[in-house]
């Protein structure tokens, strides 16, 4: 029995085929999606088709699942037509709607109700920006849902606004869902959008699926949590270095953190997924590339070449605006430069530690509520950088697990999807892995948290 995962990232959509007792990869595709940070919904559908063509389809598959990126509001008139471009989780237009919606509520208010503080990335920020720029857009709306919740409607091939589904993990970064509860806070809906007499996706339970032409279509989920799914890493801290960087762990209760610092998510066994997220992660190190003119493994052997701490050169890694902090209209900056260290290496081991730095927070963060991690498993693009793997040990301050490269979050979708076609969660063997050890470098957290506190703005 074969089943198919599916991951719809910002920047592409992959989909795996395995084997629903083994595990085993049969075949894959790949296709890209468009630049930017909001993009018409049809894309996604047309490189879905594309990676599905190169996957071999879907005929002989038993069951599939759908995992994407979090927060894109996609918005749906009463036919089922796509009311504008979604805005994407990294764009920040809606910073203004997410402090105004704090205000008028009170952070901790927020975090009981849903776990999370809105901040621009949250969907229901970027509803509350709609209701104010666009209001013609506003008054066509008759569903929301998200990039995975809109692509599992397609599959299905119905045109039902009330066939729409989603699943805990995804719904818990709306912030209108209350994943402790398992129901819609439709009073913080009205917040964002003005009114609350919209259909929103009816969420599915881990192993829950709905009818699809010839196989069944499981909940999907979050990329985040398909990720942790995938690796099936268990209690494990998760670093995930992609377009964003990602400090992740499983917990057994939703959190309520006022400062915003940790999101409450849900994830995909029917647990909590407390999070931190920093919108800047591995483009740190195209940003990087492109200022010296040098691809990424000649941005790895520069980085190693330089000694820890970049003799005192600090990369503050706010290139677009940042989540953790909360600072959407900040830049980056390099603070602390010498005659010494302003060389090409010296440049390229600051911007491997400035994002890594950006990590750390979001690990100091989990810490503090009692996630004290032994290693730290580290994944996503940037992690294949040799000079990524071999610093992070020395700015994280554990032990560093790098897996093989592999396409977590669309494995965890096809793992879910083995779930719902045999009723069964499988315990498929993950690949290997390669332990990093190193020393914590001295000075350098306090050197980054101090250059931090000083972020520039845009001008």
């Amino acid at each position: 029995m074969l089943v198919a995962g599916v991951d719809s990232s910002t920047q592409s959509c992959k989909v795996v085929v395995r084997d629903a007792e083994s595990g085993e990869l049969v075949r894959s595709g790949k296709a890209a999606h468009p630049d930017g940070t909001e993009i018409d919904p049809r894309h996604w559908w047309t490189a879905l088709q594309e990676a599905l063509a190169q996957a071999g389809g879907l005929e002989d598959v038993a069951a599939v699942s759908v995992a994407g990126q979090q927060h894109g509001m996609v918005c749906l008139d009463a036919a089922g037509e796509v009311v504008r471009p979604a805005l994407l989780w990294n764009d920040t237009r809606s910073a203004g709607a997410a402090a105004a919606l704090v205000e008028e509520l009170g952070a901790q208010a927020w975090a009981d109700a849903t776990g999370t503080v809105p901040v621009a990335s949250i969907t229901v920020t970027k509803l509350r920006w709609l209701a104010e720029h666009e209001p013609d857009h506003a008054a066509r709306v008759a569903a929301v849902c998200l990039p995975h919740d809109w692509l599992t409607w397609r599959l299905s091939g119905s045109t039902d606004l009330e066939d729409l589904v989603t699943d805990r993990s995804d719904a818990s970064g709306t912030g209108y869902f209350d994943a402790s509860t398992g129901e819609y806070r439709r009073d913080l809906l009205r917040r964002g959008l003005g009114r609350d007499d919209v259909v929103l996706p009816r969420v599915l339970g881990p192993a829950e699926s709905v009818a699809g032409p010839g196989f069944r279509l499981g909940a999907g989920a979050g990329d985040n949590a398909g990720a942790a799914l995938g690796l099936g890493a268990g209690d494990d801290v998760i670093v995930s270095l992609g377009t964003s960087g990602v400090v992740s762990a499983r917990g057994d209760r939703q959190g309520a953190d006022p400062s915003g610092t940790i999101a409450g998510f849900a994830d995909a066994t029917g647990a909590f997924l407390p999070l931190v997220v920093t919108l800047n992660a591995a483009r740190v190190l195209d940003a990087a590339g492109r200022l010296l003119g040098v691809d990424h493994a000649t941005l790895s052997d520069l980085a190693l070449s330089a000694p820890p701490g970049a003799d005192g050169l600090v990369l503050v890694p706010y290139l677009e605006g940042e989540r953790t902090p909360n600072l959407p209209d900040a830049t980056g900056s390099v603070h602390g430069v010498t005659l010494a260290n302003g060389t090409p290496a010296h440049l390229a081991r600051a911007a491997v530690e400035g994002m890594l730095s950006g990590q750390k927070v979001g690990i100091d963060a989990l810490a503090a509520v009692g996630v004290r991690p032994a290693a730290v498993r580290l994944i996503g693009g940037a992690a294949r950088s040799e000079a990524v793997r071999r610093i992070a040990p020395t700015v994280f301050g554990v032990p560093v697990v790098v897996p093989e490269p592999g396409e977590y979050v669309a494995d965890g979708a096809a793992r879910q999807a083995a779930w719902v076609a045999t009723g069964t969660l499988p315990t498929w063997e993950s690949g290997g892995s390669r332990v990093h050890e190193g020393t914590l470098t001295k000075g350098l957290e306090e050197r980054y948290r101090e250059a931090a506190a000083h972020p520039l703005p845009r001008l």
